[in-house]
């Protein structure tokens, strides 16, 4: 083999898109030594279908890589080698291991040294183990090792939301890898790509549509592209699932019969969804199983018919039972509801449909629940439905996305928040019961259970739109293999996996993710609140007025003097007591809540005293800017790092940070401004509608620019922005500026709607300092906007601008599209100085 040269593989590090993403397999840097490797891979099955000659592969890959090593593969005994395998072929060519080793499904055995085994309980297992070979010694880990692993639950599945469209729901990575215009891709390069990330942290199957289905995908053609999936992922390992459209059956569905009901007890229905089930498997006949979202925002299912949810599951079990396939029933099943009613809560929705049914379901299927009870929000208790199914098999389901957190635009490391339910203890039977010992089957003796997470990779070269956000990806496998790591361990690996071994690098990147979700979790909503985002919308940007006075149930109840939601059984709408007794009791109690969680059990005045001392409005408003001031820090923290990381990752991460130092204070304004006012309450620091260093455009000299209401209120300053007069002429603004001489940094806040990309020119005395255009749309994945709201306002900061008092300042602005050039106001901050 040719080994590449080593300045090469060094230059490799240069210029990097993301779409290796911890698989770098960078090159050590000179400063670290490493013993001897093994020249030789012997690989125990050289089918190329099989994962175990896929690690050989990968192996050869790696070593080549990481440490500028040939290595030649073959199926021949050598003294110093590395052999990778399954236990059972290792003991067939090799004879019995002088160590005792037991192995779960999925798990591995790894002794390094001049000979290095890696032996996998099935072949999946051999590929887990190569790769976590490789992870060592691409972090520079050389010391000898042997252990074995096994995963902790058999379940670790990822769902995409992809439409056969090509569109992603809640996608924030660009189009799908799977499908486009109605049908399977014929390039499945990335897919291929997709099933090695997976398989490198222990996935074992993805399901490859969204769960809000179309019934199309049972079509003959659809199901051969299926099959080319399968086939293109099968060599890592890495399963295929689907989900399905309930009334399939009655959609007319092309190359199906098509009946005129969906009823799941209806024996032409049974039938039906066997021979779809049977022509499934003839084509895919690894088929990991189906996902179901049914009697759920809309979509059809069991109910409709007055039939069970359990019913409904067992239909598509009885149908995958033969094939060895398992049903992922997801509890997130829910009503509208009248919010008058004190006592209806939307919480208790997933307990009020399921616990009823527990010991109905199929043992192949496996009940797929939401971490909390509502829907992904900032911080939530553990869905008291862990401890309600005793002979049920559950999943946990996360979110990888970040749909209501920041949608990749903000960083928010999740690992942390997971850890906080995965490690709640419900105290069944008043027992030690995490949650993560009962989703993998042990506290109640299931046979199945583990993980799902909605991951939503794209086309993007980032896969998820952002290169720090992949770090939620990596630790979604890691925990899923063992819910115990350490999830700060977890961030270090990853970071140096994707970014170098530097130690400064791998502090700084690791700091900015521990402090992440806490700064997210105090600028968007705390005290258990939810995150206050824009419901009826895009779930992105702020707008806490939406929360209430909906059918929805995502209430805070707040009013002139109150806000939270009361869920006690003594005076509210008894979620609390749908938990195991002594867990209940700490909830019930306002003064055993914890404060994290207050509003989410108890309804409660403004000026009720936290723990901490301080009232619930004013920690609201510390917790604002508190966590928009560490927002702050993380561009800034990032720069220090710009001679460690290739220009291109470093530039488009850096274009993240600094937008979400700006949005996270159109979060921090937009909900102390809704609060201030509702309330009436000041806060006690006097920031709260207090900006000395801004000037309102409105305010301004205006040619071409008209004032704009701006709704809801609170995503602009003083409540208005000023729009062109029409979407042709350009505008100006302009004013004389009365601030001390000196270096200011200069910010901006405008609006960036989707559908156009205004230009801007910032004059001093009639000269341009700095253009940019309304383009987010071009770079960033989150769910664009077509108003003026809290989701397309945005700020952009010109840093280092020579200002003297009595200059002339102003801002031309020229529309594109639908979007009028829209600006809210300009601030002028000298160093130091916070707005």
């Amino acid at each position: 083999m040719q080994l590449l040269p080593l300045f090469a593989v060094f230059g490799l590090a240069l210029a990097e898109t993301g779409i290796n993403g911890w698989l770098r397999y960078a090159a050590l840097p000179s400063s670290v030594s490493w013993p001897s490797i093994p020249k030789h891979i012997v690989v125990l099955n050289t089918t190329k279908t099989s994962p175990v000659y896929t690690a050989g592969q990968e192996l050869q890959r790696g070593i080549q890589s990481i440490l500028g090593q040939g290595c030649h593969i073959s199926n021949d005994k050598h003294e110093e080698s590395i052999v990778v395998g399954t236990l059972d072929a290792y003991v067939a060519a090799y004879g019995k291991l002088n160590e005792s080793v037991e192995l779960k499904g999925d798990g591995y055995w790894l002794s390094t040294g001049s000979k290095t085994v890696i032996l996998g309980q099935n072949e999946r297992g051999a590929l887990y183990g190569a790769f976590e070979y490789l992870s060592m010694l691409a972090q520079g880990h050389f010391s000898t090792v042997s252990y074995a692993s096994s995963p902790d639950a058999p379940i670790r599945w990822v769902n995409q939301w992809d439409n056969l469209d090509g569109s992603i729901e809640r996608g924030f990575g660009g189009a799908s890898i799977f499908f486009a215009n109605g049908t399977v891709v014929n390039d499945l390069t990335r897919v291929s790509e997709y099933a090695r990330l997976l398989a490198s942290v222990g996935i074992n199957a993805v399901v490859v549509n969204n769960v809000n289905a179309n019934a199309t995908l049972l079509s003959p053609h659809n199901i051969d592209g299926l099959g080319r999936i399968a086939d293109t992922m099968r060599p890592y390992g890495v399963q295929v699932g689907i989900a399905l459209y309930f009334a399939s059956p009655s959609s007319g569905v092309q190359g199906q019969a098509n009946l005129t009901t969906f009823d799941p007890l209806d024996p032409s229905v049974v039938t039906w969804w066997s021979n779809v089930t049977e022509q499934i498997y003839e084509r895919v006949p690894d088929m990991a199983g189906y996902l179901v979202k049914a009697n759920s925002e809309g979509q059809p299912g069991p109910l409709t018919y007055n039939r069970t949810l359990a019913e409904g599951a067992n239909l598509f079990a009885k149908a995958l039972q033969p094939h060895g396939g398992i049903v992922m029933f997801r509890a997130f099943v829910y009503n509208q509801l009248n919010e008058s009613d004190w006592k209806a809560d939307r919480a208790n929705a997933a307990v009020d449909f399921f616990k009823p049914l527990d010991g109905q379901f199929d043992d192949n299927v496996v009940v797929q629940i939401k971490y909390g009870p509502i829907d992904f929000q900032v911080r939530e208790p553990a869905s008291p439905l862990f401890a309600n199914l005793y002979h049920t098999n559950t999943a946990i389901e996360l979110q990888v996305s970040q749909e209501y957190l920041g949608q990749q635009t903000h960083l928010v490391y999740l690992p942390p928040l997971w850890d906080t339910i995965l490690g709640f203890d419900m105290r069944v039977d008043n027992q030690t019961s995490l949650v993560h010992d009962i989703i993998s089957g042990r506290t109640f003796d299931r046979p199945l259970g583990g993980y799902a997470a909605v991951v939503n990779v794209g086309t993007n070269q980032t896969w998820l739109g952002s290169h720090l956000s992949m770090a939620n990806f990596y630790a979604y496998g890691r925990l899923a293999w063992n819910p115990a790591e350490d999830t700060t361990k977890i961030h270090e690996e990853w970071t140096r996996l994707t970014f170098g071994l530097d130690p400064q690098l791998v502090n700084t990147i690791t700091n900015m993710a521990l402090e992440s979700w806490p700064a997210y979790e105090n600028y968007s909503g705390n005290l258990g609140v939810q995150t206050l985002t824009d419901i009826l919308y895009t779930h992105f940007g702020p707008n806490p007025q939406s929360q209430d006075n909906n059918g929805w149930g995502q209430w805070t109840r707040a009013d002139h003097n109150t806000i939270g939601m009361d869920r006690t059984v003594s005076n509210g709408t008894g979620y609390a007591g749908t938990y195991p007794p002594e867990v209940a009791a700490i909830y019930e109690n306002i003064s055993t809540t914890p404060d994290n969680l207050l509003l989410w059990f108890h309804h409660v005045p403004y000026t009720q005293q936290l723990k901490s001392g301080k009232t619930v409005i004013q920690h609201f408003y510390d917790a604002h800017y508190s966590g928009a001031e560490t927002a702050q820090t993380f561009a800034t923290q990032w720069q220090t790092l710009a001679s460690k990381i290739d220009t291109q990752r470093f530039n488009e991460q850096l274009c993240r940070l600094k937008y979400q130092a700006g949005h996270s204070l159109v979060w921090r304004d937009a909900i102390c401004n809704f609060y201030h006012n509702v309330s009436g309450i000041a806060d006690e620091l006097n920031r709260v509608g207090n900006h000395p260093w801004r000037i309102e455009a409105e305010s301004m000299t205006l040619k071409g620019y008209k004032q704009y209401t701006v709704s809801p209120f609170e995503t602009a300053s003083n409540y208005h922005a000023v729009v062109t007069s029409d979407n042709i002429t350009t505008g100006s603004v302009s004013t004389t500026l009365h601030f001390p001489s000196g270096i200011y940094d200069i910010g901006v806040n405008f609006y960036d709607l989707y559908g156009g990309e205004s230009h801007f020119e910032m004059l001093i005395n009639n000269k341009g300092v700095a253009t940019w255009r309304g383009d987010s749309e071009d770079y960033l994945g989150h769910t664009p906007s077509i108003y003026l709201d809290g989701h397309s306002a945005r700020r952009i900061t010109f840093e280092g601008v020579a200002v003297k008092e009595g200059d002339v300042f102003g801002i031309v602005g020229t529309p594109d599209g639908i979007e009028p050039a829209p600006l809210d106001y300009m601030v002028f901050l000298l160093k130091g100085v916070l707005d």
